[in-house]
């Protein structure tokens, strides 16, 4: 699969329409039950202890909360594979969102399908993996300081109150913190 060159992913992701601000939906639920494999469920349980059910997260030997569950915006993702599948960038949760600094602050409390999670302050920069995969322009596109702030490579929440998400299934912000 041919790598798009930094131009022409900046331009792109900068000619994207914008996505909702305030409720979206879950485009691809992924889970990873081991390095280099994707699962695509139809449903999963997001819970406190184990973020995503069937995901290895749970099976870390320290289990950081601030990376808890990967989120990306779909037409980010979409744009960035370049036809590749978009479970191949191990994202748990593939969102119609804008999930920038600026819509969705750390402590942001949002409503997933009948889960509440809240967006932690880790940042999501991606690795090699990401560069090999959809090439090294893409990792850089991803971090480039002007554009750090869209979180294009994606963010971390936190579960709140487990519970259950789908595709297809809504993301609505219930709380966003104050100023």
């Amino acid at each position: 699969m041919e790598h798009l060159p930094y131009d022409v992913l900046e331009h792109g992701i900068r000619s994207l329409p914008p996505p909702p601000r305030d409720e979206g939906r879950v485009a691809l639920v992924v889970a990873r039950p081991q390095s280099g494999l994707r699962d695509t469920p139809e449903r999963v349980m997001l819970t406190a202890q184990g973020g995503v059910s069937g995901d290895r997260w749970s099976h870390r030997a320290s289990l950081n909360r601030e990376c808890q569950i990967t989120v990306m915006r779909v037409d980010v993702a979409r744009l960035i594979a370049n036809g590749q599948p978009l479970s191949l960038f191990g994202d748990n949760l593939i969102v119609e969102m804008d999930i920038s600094e600026e819509n969705l602050p750390a402590g942001t409390r949002l409503r997933i399908g009948d889960a509440l999670c809240e967006v932690t302050p880790k940042p999501h920069t991606g690795c090699g993996k990401f560069a090999e995969r959809f090439g090294q322009d893409a990792r850089d596109v991803a971090n480039a300081p002007e554009l750090a702030s869209w979180r294009l490579r994606g963010m971390h929440v936190s579960v709140v109150e487990d519970g259950e998400v789908s595709p297809g299934d809504s993301v609505r912000v219930v709380f966003r913190p104050g100023p």
